[in-house]
């Protein structure tokens, strides 16, 4: 997969996330993509608005012309039903890289919660806590991640340790999400 085409899913995730909140301007909108994503690589106009019209011709948005106070008109984007089963779509089924790539993942994180169905949720997040508990390294050795107590140089042992401490927490924080998880799919026990 391309990278820019990656970035593309997830720009696209994050318009179709975003407007099934509410309706906004491009600008407004640009602005929280830009919060979410934008840390990476800015976006761009270049960007959005091609994205923007792939949505409006796939039928997952319409623009809308409203009066602004004082102002010229201005073209509101909303979400349309389609749009709504595709983010619904994208979210239970992601692609592997959506699940593999940690910026790509934390997109999909943001708009979880729009996913109804716990044991949904849950699916996606066992994908991604699977993917973490794979042995990985930034740099190998005969195979083998490389261990933080066998590099040498000190920035490549400082991306090993703060990558690895990172990874701690996120396995930490999946997993105490999946026992809630858990626990709001398991109706009543007995006497309650």
């Amino acid at each position: 997969m391309r990278a820019d085409h990656g970035r593309g899913v997830v720009l696209a995730l994050s318009i179709l996330g975003f407007l099934a909140e509410r309706p906004m301007h491009a600008y407004e909108l640009r602005q929280h993509v830009s919060d979410l994503i934008g840390h990476n690589r800015p976006v761009s106009d270049g960007a959005l608005y091609p994205a923007l019209n792939r949505l409006r011709q796939a039928g997952h948005l319409d623009r809308q012309a409203e009066p602004g106070s004082g102002a010229p008109t201005r073209q509101v984007l909303r979400i349309t039903d389609s749009g709504r089963a595709e983010l619904l779509r994208r979210l239970a089924d992601p692609k592997p890289a959506e699940i593999t790539d940690g910026g790509a993942f934390f997109t999909l994180l943001a708009f979880l919660s729009r996913l109804p169905d716990p044991d949904r949720q849950a699916a996606v997040l066992r994908r991604r806590l699977d993917f973490l508990t794979q042995p990985a390294g930034f740099f190998t050795h005969a195979g083998a991640p490389t261990r933080i107590k066998d590099t040498t140089d000190p920035y490549r042992k400082g991306m090993l340790i703060m990558a690895r401490a990172a990874q701690r927490a996120e396995r930490t924080w999946l997993e105490q999400r999946l026992r809630e998880l858990a626990g709001t799919t398991q109706g009543p026990g007995p006497g309650e």
